[in-house]
Order: C-alpha cells, then sequence, then structure tokens
C-alpha cells in the first residue's frame, strides 16, 4: 500500500539514502507507525538492495490496480513492514491522482525512503477531528491490491494537504476482513528507530503534536526519514 504527494516524494527521497545514524528520542518508534515506504525504480533491484543490507529477502506483495505500482513486503514486527515499491511496468493505465508518484519512483537512482502510514483507527472519525482543527486533508479514499495468492486487500487512506515535505505520514485504515501484511511477510527484522530530520524542528513538532503522532524528531540541515532495522545481518540505518 503507498499513497505520496509528488513535492514530498522528491525532497525527502533527495536525503534518506542509507545514512549516518541520529541522536534518537526516548520514543523511538511512533505507536502508530503501520508501514514505511522504501521507493525504487526497478522493484527487483529493490528487493536485493533490502536483502544485501538486512539479510531477509522481501516477498512480493502484488500490484496496485491504476496506480501504476508493485510492491514487495518485509515484516518489521507486529503490525509494522516495509515496504519496496517501485513502478510496475505491466499497468498501461495510471490514474491521475498517482501518475506523479510513478513518475517520481522512476527518478529515483538508488532506493530511499520516501514515506510512512500510519494508523488512527477509524478514518472517519480522524477525518472529523482535522476538520475541526481546520487541518485540510483528501479522503479518505478506497484502495486495493490482490496478492499473489489471489485474496484480495482491502484500506481506504487518508492525505494531508501539508505533509509537511513529506516528513508527515499518510493515514490508514485497513478493512476488517484483510489480513496486516506484516502479518505473513517474511520475517526476521524488526524497526528499532523512526524518525524524521529538519531544519524546522518547532514547525514539525507543532503539527505533529496537533495529530498526537509521537514522532521522534531532530534537527538537520535537509529534510529526511530515517529509520533503524535491525536483521539477521545486524543493524543499518536507512
Amino acid at each position: 500500500m503507498a499513497t505520496l504527494r509528488r513535492r514530498s516524494f522528491i525532497a525527502v527521497a533527495a536525503g534518506a539514502a542509507f545514512a549516518p545514524p541520529l541522536t534518537w528520542a526516548a520514543t523511538e518508534v511512533p505507536t502508530l507507525l503501520d508501514h514505511v515506504l522504501l521507493g525504487c525504480n526497478d522493484l527487483d533491484r529493490g528487493i536485493d538492495f533490502v536483502q544485501q543490507h538486512t539479510g531477509v529477502r522481501a516477498a512480493f506483495g502484488g500490484v496496485h490496480p491504476g496506480r501504476g505500482t508493485h510492491n514487495a513486503l518485509l515484516s518489521l514486527g507486529q503490525r509494522r513492514y516495509l515496504e519496496v515499491i517501485a513502478p510496475d511496468p505491466q499497468q498501461e493505465h495510471v490514474e491521475p491522482f498517482a501518475q506523479l508518484q510513478v513518475d517520481g519512483l522512476k527518478e529515483l537512482t538508488s532506493p530511499r525512503l520516501i514515506g510512512w502510514a500510519a494508523h488512527p483507527g477509524d478514518l472517519e472519525k480522524f477525518a472529523i477531528r482535522l476538520r475541526e482543527a481546520s487541518i485540510p486533508f483528501v479522503g479518505p479514499r478506497p484502495g486495493s491490491r490482490q496478492r499473489p495468492d489471489g485474496k484480495l486487500l482491502q484500506w481506504k487512506t487518508l492525505n494531508l494537504e501539508h505533509e509537511k515535505t513529506g516528513l508527515l505520514p499518510f493515514f490508514i485504515e485497513w478493512s476488517a476482513n484483510s489480513l496486516h501484511p506484516s502479518a505473513d511477510a517474511p520475517k526476521g527484522c524488526k524497526i528499532t528507530h523512526f524518525g524524521a530530520v529538519t531544519p524546522n524542528t518547532d514547525e514539525l513538532m507543532k503539527i505533529v503534536n496537533m495529530l498526537e503522532l509521537d514522532l521522534p524528531v531532530s534537527f538537520g540541515d535537509k529534510p529526511a526519514l530515517q529509520a533503524v532495522i535491525t536483521g539477521p545481518k545486524g543493524e543499518v540505518t536507512i
């Protein structure tokens, strides 16, 4: 599952390859983190990249019909996973709202963190909270993906109109009859740290607190997302 706006895509991708670790806050992984997106221009290349650095090979997840992408998944612990996402060359038609994301993925020269998803619960109720706080958003919008075993996964997503250069998440609600991808994705890895880097920490923390996200925020020259994943090959910072 993946939804990301174009303007934030390029900015986050520019600063989020494998990088030196940061000094993290006491809360090291946001409570509501659902999954982290690793974008690449070729899915097989992205899968190889993850295996090289973690020691675990992500499994093909399926395609996003009309969105022009397909993915591979790796469990990062209970109800958390890594989504490796890339353009799907087999899809000839891409919906206009998804075309910019596909174009951004094609431009990547190496795999990058491009976004993350949070699960706030009932998205309709969450949307009411955002309206009351005068926070503009788009959605909830339905999505689906057919797994290789034929089962259909369904969800709804909600996107903020102002994502602070992609450091803020999009929000997801999985349908009650859909198995969460972390449940049967390849295991062996765990996310131990996840946070945002920004030159405008006060500004980002204000909106993070309004959204009730316990996202660690650190100062840095360029906006970036960083994740620390532990696996059979040890600890790696993305």
